[in-house]
């Protein structure tokens, strides 16, 4: 490989986005009308609860791809090794029945008997033959982002299949894996030593636990036919125990070169936050940064180092919080009439990724493993794009939300319409995150997702062989490949989405700046600072509980105060100014005009 193949693969590395994409819109836009107010609120709770119940029902099996199976079979964290954590460190990880709560990951109730929290994949499911002698991975799934709670009165949880989990911080994760690993070393430095010892800490506590408890790694866990009995666990823990040696010094490898890419991230784009950076934001990520920062400390050499620090690292901070991921049908792009171009259409915050797969492909790749499973991108654009947002759980005005119907019409429709692809770059919102993509991340980025994907790669899904990177829209994509990821001067600026279960996307803005839909509309009432991850909600302004004082109860939470002063990117300006387009007015600030803001939220809880 010569020394330019070998900086294209560097930057091909520094590309892990998340991004649900968007163009421009064209000029001619199709007529939209508002939907309308239900006529009774009980009856329309209980008809689109069921549609939802019904759409997974019939899409289990994309369901369970998008929830449970891992993103790699050959990579990952070995499974075993990742429940035997709060045995090694039990002061970092808490509770064995649900360890990963420090990180913000739940055990879901609709199937208790899972073995692990939401949001980790296990490899058994993803293999044609899942009795085979291979060792069981773990990965982060696309629950883990977007599988959120909401709570109801008496404590009752909403689970917001598809939605934002609020409590994830996976900063927090990488940053306990590095202190578990810190602990066992005590300040060993040779890499041999350094094995041996974690080898024999990880064998210790596996001896503690199989005396224990035989079913403590799989529960018994069923699925389908698939059964995660006493002898399959036997038979994971001895292969665990075959190749113990190799399988630590990959983990502590690759845990201390997620942990230097942590730091290079800090360094270069939160050096003012750094002590807040490395504790991390629950319900926040940097995937661009994550992505590009990994690329950079596998970079050998001082000039080669040197060379990638200005091309590989992201210009601007990009945090933002995580998204909801329903309802893709009403963001997605369309082919223009010469079937080269898309027009209208919208995704994520700016639309870097506008063709589904590519932007599936794209999240998996901001974890950071050497071999992906195209078939969870392939199943996730097959669940997602009808998927059905939840319904508001509680009681709604519908005669004050009537009147909201029509300021609603008049003054938001015409930007908040299905499949408006345009990237509004005047709103005054923070910046940062529009320019993380720099056009060599871009281009690398790109060329990755091409390997990765490209016209002829083939894979099974629902047991039949399909090229799921071959055409979009019954449109073929060979030849297409600046559409993979759009000029990045295409999308200074963000998108402004469908508002399907808005209730529950708090809070709001890119970057969650906004508690709750009444602060967005009353520019003039946004606090500074505010408690945020809380999943209690407040039904009068829509949004979660967001109030100070932070209290003992949230101590024991993911809650925690979000300060918007305490960095640019954290600002909590924009979309606070009424915009003229013509001789027509569109108004974005409600401050002069309170009983017009409450009657637009709640016609906004009926989305």
């Amino acid at each position: 490989m010569d020394y330019s193949q070998k900086l294209m693969f560097i930057l091909s590395l520094g590309m892990m986005i998340l991004g649900h994409g968007s163009l421009r819109a064209e000029t001619q836009k199709p007529e939209y009308k508002a939907q309308e107010v239900p006529l009774n609120w009980a009856l329309e709770q209980a008809k689109r609860d069921t549609e939802l119940a019904d759409y997974i029902q019939a899409n289990q099996r994309p369901y369970d791809w998008f929830s449970k199976f891992a993103f790699s079979q050959t990579d990952g964290t070995p499974y075993i090794m990742l429940k035997l954590l709060p045995i090694l460190a039990p002061e970092l990880w808490g509770s064995q029945s649900n360890f990963l709560d420090r990180v913000g990951l739940f055990i879901d109730e609709r199937e208790p008997s899972f073995p692990i929290a939401r949001g980790i994949g296990i490899s058994v499911f993803n293999r044609d033959n899942p009795l085979s002698a291979k060792i069981d991975y773990a990965t982060f799934t696309c629950a883990a982002c977007h599988f959120g709670r909401a709570k109801k009165e008496q404590g009752k949880v909403v689970y917001l299949d598809g939605g934002v989990n609020s409590e994830f911080n996976v900063v927090q994760f990488r940053v306990n894996v590095y202190k578990t690993l810190q602990k066992i070393f005590q300040g060993e430095t040779d890499k041999t030593k350094k094995a041996n010892l974690f080898v024999a800490a990880l064998l210790k506590s596996l001896e503690t636990i199989e005396a224990q408890d035989p079913n403590y790694f799989y529960n018994h866990y069923s699925y389908k036919n698939i059964v995660l009995d006493t002898e399959y666990e036997k038979k994971q823990i001895e292969l665990f125990k075959e190749r113990a040696l190799t399988l630590a010094s990959q983990f502590i490898t690759k845990t201390e070169k997620n942990y230097q890419a942590l730091i290079a991230l800090r360094d270069n784009s939160y050096n003012h936050i750094s002590e807040k950076f490395v504790a991390g934001f629950p319900g926040m990520v940097d995937a661009s940064g994550f992505g590009t920062s990994s690329a950079y400390v596998n970079v050998d050499g001082f000039f080669s180092r040197l060379l990638a620090y200005f091309f590989i690292l992201p210009p601007t901070a990009g945090i933002t919080d995580f998204q909801a991921v329903w309802e893709q049908n009403k963001r997605a792009v369309s082919w223009d009439k010469t079937k080269t171009k898309f027009h209208s259409g919208g995704g994520q915050w700016n639309g870097n990724i506008p063709i589904p797969i590519y932007r599936n492909i794209a999240a998996q790749l901001s974890v950071g493993l050497a071999d992906n499973d195209l078939r969870v991108a392939a199943y996730s654009v097959k669940l997602l794009d009808n998927m059905p947002a939840p319904v508001y759980p509680f009681d709604v005005d519908l005669e004050l939300a009537k009147k909201g119907k029509d300021l609603f019409e008049q003054n938001c429709l015409n930007c908040h319409r299905p499949n408006n692809g345009t990237v509004y770059s005047s709103i005054n919102t923070n910046m940062d995150r529009a320019q993380v993509i720099t056009e060599a991340i871009r281009k690398a980025g790109a060329d990755r997702l091409i390997r990765i994907c490209s016209e002829k790669t083939v894979i099974k899904v629902y047991g039949k062989e399909t090229t799921p990177c071959a055409q979009y829209k019954t449109v073929s994509l060979k030849g297409k490949d600046k559409l993979i990821m759009p000029d990045p001067n295409d999308h200074l600026g963000y998108n402004a989405l469908p508002l399907g279960g808005i209730w529950s996307q708090g809070p709001y803005l890119h970057n969650g700046s906004v508690p709750t839909l009444y602060h967005l509309l009353v520019p003039t009432s946004r606090p500074s600072a505010f408690v945020k991850s809380r999943i209690d909600y407040d039904q009068s302004k829509l949004g979660y509980s967001w109030q100070l004082p932070f209290s003992e109860k949230d101590k024991k939470t993911k809650a925690y105060i979000f300060d918007t002063t305490l960095f640019p990117a954290f600002s909590n300006q924009g979309h606070d100014t009424d915009i003229k387009q013509g001789s027509k007015t569109y108004k974005l600030n409600w401050s002069d005009d309170i009983d017009g803001a409450m009657a637009l939220i709640e016609y906004l809880k009926t989305f």
